[in-house]
Formats: C-alpha cells, sequence, structure tokens
C-alpha cells in the first residue's frame, strides 16, 4: 500500500519524542565547524541503528543512501546541516549547552534530528518507492566549507534533485516558506592588504600612507552599488574592518581591509567582485601604493528552481493548509552554503517557523535563540513528503 500524507503525519507523531530527544541532545553537545567529531558520531550511531549504509565524506560528513525496493527511478538528496556557533548558550534550558562558548543558535540541531527522524520512517516504507534517497548529513556551513565537500568530492555527480530546509524564528510555528527564484544571497568575503612606506608625519611628501589609500579605498567602494550596477539589482558591499597605523606620528605602512559581497545573481556577483578588486588597485595607484587582494567563496546565491519550488508548495499545502504557506517571503541577506547543491542539481530550500512566544522569537545567532519543537514535526513530515512525491511523479 503506498504511503500517505495521513500516515505520514501519523508516524512522524509515533516518533515525536525521538525526534525531541535527539534535538535536545544535539543542543547539550554542540561543535564548532569542522570539529562536529562526537555529532558526527552520534549520528552515524542512529544511521547503523536504522539500518541504512553510509559512506563518510570529509572528516566530519556523511552521505546515507536509501534506495527503494520498486526498481530504479530518480535521485534525490536530502540536507541536514550539523555545526553549532562559538556563542554562549543563555537560554537556561535543563538542554543548554555543556560546551562552554558553543551553542546551537541557529537551529542546525534541529536540522539534523528531523532529517534523521525523516531517514527512520523513510526506511519503514523501503519498499513501497521507486529510486533513490540519500542523506546528506554536512558540516561546516557556518564558514561555507561544509556543501562544497560534498560537491567537489563528487558526491553529488549523480543526485537529479535536492532539497532542504531551515528552521525560522521569525516565522509562526505551523508555517511553512517556500519561495520560487532567488531567496539567499551570495557571500563572498574579500581582504584587500595596502602597502605603503612609513616615516614621521611632519614629512608626509617622505612616505607613502597606506591609511590614507586604504581609506580612498574604502569610500571608493561605496560608488559600486550607487553607479555600477543597475538599480534593480540588489547588492551589497559592506566594509567590517578596517585596520592600520601604530603610532599617531607614524606614516602607516600598511593597512588592511576586509568585506563582503552579497548578490542574488551568478553574473551579477562575478561583475561586483571585479569591480571591487578594479577599484583597490586603481586608488591604490594613485595613492602611490599597491594591494594585495584575495577572496573566499563562501556561498553562491541560493536560487530556487521554480518547479521544485512550486512543488513544495503542493505538499506543504497538503501538511499545513494553503492559508500557512508563505510563497513571497521577502529574501535575504543572509548566506546558505545549501546553495552550492542548487548550483548543480535542481531544487528548493525551504523554511519552518518555530515562533510561538517571546522566547522563541530571538533571532538566529542570538544567546538565547530557541525554538518551538513542534516545527521538527512540520521539518520531518515535508523532509518524507516531498522526497516521496517527488521520486513518484519526477520533473
Amino acid at each position: 500500500m503506498t504511503i500517505n500524507q495521513k500516515q505520514i503525519h501519523e508516524e512522524v507523531t509515533d516518533i515525536y519524542d525521538y525526534i525531541i530527544a535527539l534535538r535536545r541532545h544535539f543542543h547539550r553537545h554542540p561543535e564548532p565547524s569542522l570539529k562536529e567529531f562526537e555529532t558526527i558520531q552520534r549520528i552515524k550511531e542512529e544511521v547503523e541503528e536504522i539500518g541504512v549504509p553510509y559512506i563518510n565524506v570529509g572528516e566530519t560528513g556523511i552521505l546515507a543512501t536509501l534506495i527503494g525496493g520498486k526498481g530504479a527511478g530518480k535521485t534525490i538528496l536530502l540536507r541536514a546541516d550539523i555545526d553549532a556557533l562559538p556563542l554562549p548558550d543563555e537560554t537556561d534550558k535543563p538542554y543548554a549547552s555543556v560546551n562552554p562558548g558553543f551553542n546551537h543558535a541557529c537551529g542546525h540541531d534541529g536540522h539534523t534530528a528531523s532529517l534523521l527522524g525523516a531517514l527512520k520512517i523513510l526506511k519503514e516504507h523501503q519498499s513501497e518507492f521507486a529510486g533513490t534517497i540519500q542523506f546528506a548529513f554536512q558540516p561546516a556551513e557556518e564558514i561555507g566549507a561544509g556543501a562544497r565537500q560534498f560537491v567537489r568530492g563528487g558526491f553529488i555527480d549523480n543526485i537529479d534533485h535536492v532539497f532542504g530546509i531551515h528552521l525560522q524564528s521569525g516565522t509562526q510555528v505551523g508555517k511553512i516558506v517556500a519561495t520560487p527564484g532567488p531567496s539567499n544571497a551570495s557571500c563572498d568575503i574579500f581582504k584587500i592588504k595596502v602597502f605603503g612606506k612609513s616615516g614621521h608625519v611632519s614629512r608626509p611628501d617622505l612616505g607613502r600612507d597606506a591609511l590614507v589609500s586604504a581609506a580612498a579605498i574604502v569610500t571608493e567602494l561605496q560608488t559600486i552599488v550607487a553607479r555600477e550596477v543597475k538599480p534593480t539589482d540588489e547588492v551589497v558591499v559592506g566594509i567590517g574592518v578596517l585596520r592600520a597605523g601604530t603610532n599617531y606620528n607614524i606614516i602607516a605602512n600598511e593597512a588592511e581591509i576586509e568585506g563582503t559581497v552579497r548578490t542574488f545573481s551568478h553574473e551579477v556577483r562575478v561583475q561586483v567582485l571585479e569591480a571591487v578588486e578594479r577599484i583597490a588597485r586603481n586608488v591604490s595607484d594613485a595613492h602611490r601604493t599597491t594591494i594585495e587582494f584575495s577572496n573566499y567563496d563562501a556561498a553562491a546565491p541560493l536560487i530556487n528552481d521554480i518547479q521544485a519550488a512550486n512543488h513544495a508548495i503542493r505538499v506543504a499545502t497538503d501538511i499545513v493548509g494553503l492559508e500557512n504557506v508563505i510563497t513571497d517571503s521577502p529574501k535575504s541577506m543572509g548566506a546558505d552554503d545549501f546553495a552550492d547543491y542548487l548550483a548543480v542539481a535542481p531544487g528548493v530550500y525551504c523554511f519552518i517557523g518555530t515562533q510561538s512566544s517571546e522566547e522563541t522569537a530571538y533571532g538566529h545567532h542570538h544567546e538565547k535563540f530557541d525554538i518551538d519543537e513542534k516545527g521538527l514535526a512540520i521539518a520531518t513530515e515535508l523532509h518524507i513528503s516531498y522526497a516521496l512525491s517527488y521520486l513518484k511523479v519526477p520533473f
């Protein structure tokens, strides 16, 4: 018998306590990006107990594979990120972090627990679907270094479709966000080192002031958004760091600028990054200084496939009702490396509301961030329903 929505809902309800217990375990034991050793060990134990084979990806990631019993078909990948933040936990809850200075203040503990719950239920129905479901338990989302381990390692080369969820404290529990098109911005983190020549400030003509050069670069970079991209392109060129100088009467011989570029388009992203480097070099030349430019590609723009998003809307409607599905959520300048999967295979990234009170309304990356755990049942149900419906009617 084919599993239906009512049955999925009932089965998620049956293992709700299991999902919550896992979430609280992970919340109590947060680990930072690329050091999720105990986290991935617990995940492996659960996957082994469920009875699904997996392979290691990097030091702290795994990819589990569930092959349907009804023969060949499409392959879909479901993803959960598992890392925590270098942030104290001030929730004062029984499940608060026991690792000082680290906190699951972005909801990745819930992502991991929800996907394990989905895996547990889907394993019970393995004989009822054709095709393959893969489960990526991914490290290092917070530093943009985890998804690329799966992508560059070739682990999703044969994936037809990708799906992911993120908990969202700004959305009421019971609601699901599925928005076609751009959802999250790209994230590039650039550094510009400026080199001059030191000297006494009373003889500026004998030096080459790296501080003044850097300040001019910072000012000129602001013209990119105002003058180099279309007004309809949503772009951020933000400078967060400017370091220079050692004393009030010494011409600075070095300066350092750190900033970020955020865009919603692959093409605009390339254009803006080129402009940042070009302007920095030209301004530096004008001040008789030199620069070194480097950029860290943290995440591509996250662009949901239109068909996938519309499919997610239909699935979400079956779970929470059309009135509780948000299809036009404003784009976020925050980045997520799930975008790296979407750059390889079509898919969609959905958000699950977890706010129901003042204590669950704190923003992500806040010391008091917490969730209404009822949202985890919805996340689990969405994983299961989306995967099964895609395998039944691929698009």
